[in-house]
């Protein structure tokens, strides 16, 4: 009358494995889970009940019986709808509705949703909760068959795409079709293949579609090259929202570790669509997002939207529009390429290595910048709009890039005339990439991009000439430059360098570098 079977769930971003034991003895008729059950898990009673009814097994509520569902460690929260296919397996074991060799659940974990007519429903965090599992020695996975595709891209364990509560234990249980009482459905549950298919349709903006703005275009180039920050300015409709969402057009693809990760991040938070993410995301929150919404956090942590930029694009559109808190929040990110979110329920560490891409207009009204308007904006407010950025932030954006208004005459003619279009760029990007990958090949500290490297990485890979200091030095007294923004200046060098191909940094890499650089740190 105990049974005992393995289960997983994922809080943030940190999967736990989860024993689910389930005891059944004499008593007045009850249901109780114990364990520190969210409501979800609380209400699990009754979805496992009618699941249990609608799947041709008796009614946990026949009878009279006190049946105790445990999970596992008693200490950790337990949250979500994933112990479902878990709770129902366990309780058929220990009720004897079927007969199963406990060596053959022993080595196996059970994850899924059920539906009240015994149909499995998808969950978040699977990717996570599987490569967990495995390196716990789990050889077997049953899950819902929806998660089926995206589990599969862990090799080694079997992964079983489960339809349903009747389907898993015909699997699990083999019985001769003529048994009467229960239904008949296919009875082998395949493995899911695990081959990753990459996409190839086209971006919805190529650079080839924006006239003119070759300043920026180059800034685009070595953003994406290195990995650097960016930040546009310029009068409304200039195209600087366009640049942006061309910038993933420009972006290597993800390589299969970025697709596991990316993936599991985006499958944890809820954020999913469709299967598997095989491009760099492309995330621009509203400038009224939230403190929480972009960074994450709540009573019990949640990734925010620099999260779920990892390994790509965070617009941000009207940089200074977005409340003070929410700017300087993007200190530690920015700096570390991951966040800590301290709560009193406990402290969770997200990544959140993203390309920051941030635009503005001169002014509050828009007009400075334009001809033939005049701005309205009174002293004052322009100069609570300047302020919003302080010199922290300044500092950690590596160019700093000028969008002027358009002729009209540059406007006239076919789109992608004279263009070079975002395919050519990435090619030099990827050639980029692939010399910044070898020149950091084996770096214990995990440096992969120019923009990554430390003071010590850039005595060792971005050496200076005795020219090129002098130029630099100069150059810093005269903009005034503080220790964050030399070194990223050098950085910022050394990927102009690598998109010539070039083995050593040269003054005409640094004199680029410095002109991104803004004019000024208000």
């Amino acid at each position: 009358m105990l049974a005992k079977v393995y289960s997983a769930q994922v809080i943030g971003l940190r999967p736990d494995i989860v024993e689910v034991e389930i005891d059944i003895g004499r008593g007045l008729h009850s249901f109780a889970i114990v364990g520190l059950p969210d409501q979800a898990v609380e209400e699990a009673r009754d979805r496992i009940t009618a699941a249990i009814k609608n799947s041709d097994f008796a009614s946990p509520q026949k009878g009279n019986r006190k049946i105790i569902v445990a999970l596992a460690p008693a200490d950790l929260k337990k949250e979500g709808s994933g112990f479902d296919l878990a709770i129902a397996l366990a309780y058929l074991l220990a009720s004897g509705e079927i007969k199963i060799d406990t060596g053959q659940v022993s080595h196996s974990a059970f994850l899924g949703e059920l539906a009240l007519n015994g149909d499995l429903r998808p969950i978040r965090g699977v990717l996570l909760l599987v490569r967990k599992l495995v390196s716990s020695g789990f050889r077997e996975i049953y899950l819902p068959a929806a998660n089926a595709r995206e589990a599969a891209l862990i090799r080694g364990p079997k992964i079983f795409g489960v339809k349903s509560l009747r389907q898993l234990i015909n699997h699990l249980e083999p019985r001769p079709s003529e048994e009467p009482r229960r239904a008949k459905t296919e009875r082998l549950i395949e493995q899911v293949p695990t081959e990753v298919e990459y996409e190839t349709g086209e971006h919805l903006i190529d650079l080839a579609d924006i006239k003119s703005q070759i300043t920026a275009k180059r800034g685009l180039e070595i953003a994406a090259a290195g990995g650097h920050n960016i930040a546009m300015s310029g009068p409304p409709g200039t195209g600087k929202t366009m640049l942006a969402r061309a910038l993933s057009s420009i972006l290597p693809p993800l390589s299969f570790d970025e697709i596991l990760e990316v993936t599991g991040v985006h499958s944890a938070a809820g954020a999913l669509v469709g299967d598997l993410i095989t491009r760099p995301v492309f995330r621009a929150p509203h400038h009224t997002s939230s403190y929480i919404a972009l960074v994450g956090g709540g009573s019990t942590p949640k990734p925010g939207e620099i999260t779920l930029a990892h390994r790509g694009v965070l617009f941000l559109d009207e940089f200074p529009e977005f409340d003070k808190r929410v700017i300087e929040s993007l200190r530690q990110p920015l700096e570390d390429r991951m966040v800590s979110i301290a709560r009193a329920k406990g402290t969770m560490l997200f990544p959140a290595n993203f390309l920051l891409v941030a635009t503005m207009n001169y002014c509050p009204c828009g007009n400075k910048g334009l001809r033939n308007r005049e701005c309205i904006c009174n002293p004052g407010a322009l100069m609570r709009y300047q302020r919003k950025l302080s010199g922290p932030i300044v500092d950690r954006i590596d160019l700093w890039l000028e969008v002027p208004q358009i002729d009209p005459e540059k406007l006239s003619g076919n789109v992608g005339t004279n263009e070079e279009s975002s395919e050519a760029v990435r090619v030099r990007v990827v050639r980029a990439r692939a010399i910044q990958a070898e020149r950091f090949r084996g770096h214990k500290s995990g440096v992969r991009l120019n923009s990554q490297m430390g003071v010590r990485e850039l005595k060792s890979y971005a050496p200076l000439s005795a020219a090129c200091l002098k130029l630099l030095n100069e150059s810093a007294r005269r903009l005034d430059l503080s220790a964050r923004a030399y070194h990223r200046v050098i950085k910022l060098a050394r990927t102009i360098a690598d998109l010539t191909e070039a083995e050593t940094i040269a003054e005409p890499h640094l004199l680029e570098a410095l002109q991104y650089r803004p004019k000024n740190n208000s």
